[in-house]
């Protein structure tokens, strides 16, 4: 899925000069794995995510990935990229207010639908199909301020997934719920995983989450150690 070599990512700033969030990464992460990333604020998880998601490229080095170089693509390619393989879920759910559960979810296949293939029909019962997954069907005709932060961060989860990406990338989807929404989210996402076989890849600061993965990494200064 992953072959990472030598990935480096740097930035300028007037207060601190030169700032290396990545600093030479080699990662290898196979189809369908399930992967923590734990590490200090400001350690360069965030920066490795975004890399993985295709949102930044790095100053040097090479992301392969989906049969490509993401590191030589173009900004075009990359948006293609992101749009058919790559669901995201973060922290801060991201929801459109004004939209229902099914609409917010649907929503999600409108950049990789340009040629109308998915019908408005199809859409309905894609979105029916995953809100079902995460244990939502009930909710569909919801908006965001009338769920819980639990059922919000399931409608994320949802979205991220009705387009059927290759890679689920979540930055702390637990973040903000407390510890019994936390396990749910975290027990929706496992089955997930192991009924879609999706590689899933996760930014968490919460160690007993991270526990429950099956390889854990730990990103610090920008460099990326394996855990046992």
């Amino acid at each position: 899925m992953y072959s990472i070599t030598g990935l480096t990512k740097t930035y300028a700033t007037k207060e601190r000069g030169t700032i290396s969030a990545l600093a030479g990464v080699d990662l290898e992460i196979a189809d369908g794995e399930l992967v923590s990333i734990q590490g200090p604020t400001g350690g360069g998880k965030s920066t490795l995510l975004q890399m993985l998601g295709a949102l930044d490229r790095p100053t040097d080095g090479s992301i392969k990935a989906f049969d490509h170089d993401l590191a030589a693509l173009s900004d075009a390619e990359l948006t293609t990229i992101r749009a058919q393989s790559i669901g995201f879920v973060f922290q801060h759910y991201n929801l459109i207010p004004t939209l229902t559960a099914a609409e917010n979810v649907e929503a999600a296949i409108l950049p990789v639908n340009s040629g109308g293939k998915v019908t408005a029909q199809a859409r309905a019962e894609r979105a029916r199909e995953v809100l079902a997954q995460v244990g939502l069907a009930d909710r569909a005709t919801h908006r965001p301020a009338e769920l819980s932060g639990g059922q919000q961060q399931r409608v994320a989860i949802a979205r991220a997934l009705v387009k059927r990406p290759e890679v689920l990338l979540a930055d702390e989807p637990t973040g903000n719920l407390d510890e019994a929404m936390r396990d749910e989210i975290w027990d929706v996402i496992e089955t997930l995983h192991a009924e879609r076989g999706l590689t899933v890849v996760l930014v968490t600061h919460d160690t007993a989450i991270a526990r429950r993965t099956p390889r854990r990494l730990r990103i610090a200064n920008g460099r990326l150690t394996e855990l046992d």
